[in-house]
């Protein structure tokens, strides 16, 4: 199977339908009860922070990054990270992740939170805290539960509960 020629942008207000869509066919209805899921409820994603894979056929990826707080931290939730099952594999997700984590960096933040697969993320700059050291407002398997530091020395000392940002407030 050859690569995909993505092209990647930008997320846009016109792609919405097509992201919210591709996040019911990848998580299922199942996906409102998630911890995730709890942070980014009634919290409007980062537009400036989320990005888009797209080949002829429309949205073929999407990553979104949510405000949030951990303890008193303010932080960036990415996700959710969703590929249309024909695109999975081939490197469409990673690259959204990299491109997502740079504005982050770029645009001052310096901590990343999601809810993942270690053997996945860790290659991207993820990595585990102690157990529990970051509480979600909903059971998750802690061991999901990793953060990337975008400066030195921003996750030392970095624990509490991962807490949603409301509207208006700066993470």
């Amino acid at each position: 199977m050859t690569a995909q020629p993505f092209s990647y942008r930008l997320e846009s207000p016109a792609d919405s339908a097509e992201i919210e869509a591709l996040h019911a066919e990848a998580f299922g209805p199942g996906r409102f009860a998630r911890a995730a899921f709890r942070l980014r409820e009634g919290v409007p994603h980062l537009p400036a922070l989320s990005f888009v894979a797209v080949v002829d056929e429309g949205v073929a990826a999407s990553v979104r990054l949510t405000p949030i707080a951990i303890g008193e931290r303010p932080a960036l939730l990415l996700g959710p990270l969703a590929v249309k099952p024909s695109f999975k594999g081939r490197g469409a997700g990673k690259q959204l992740v990299r491109m997502a984590a740079e504005a982050a960096r770029n645009d001052g933040h310096s901590v990343l939170l999601l809810v993942g697969d270690l053997p996945y993320y860790g290659p991207l700059g993820f990595e585990q805290l102690a157990p529990h050291a970051i509480t979600m407002p909903a059971a998750v398997d802690p061991e999901r539960v990793l953060v990337a530091g975008l400066a030195p020395g921003v996750l030392d000392g970095l624990a509490g509960p991962a807490t949603a940002v409301p509207s208006g407030a700066d993470a």
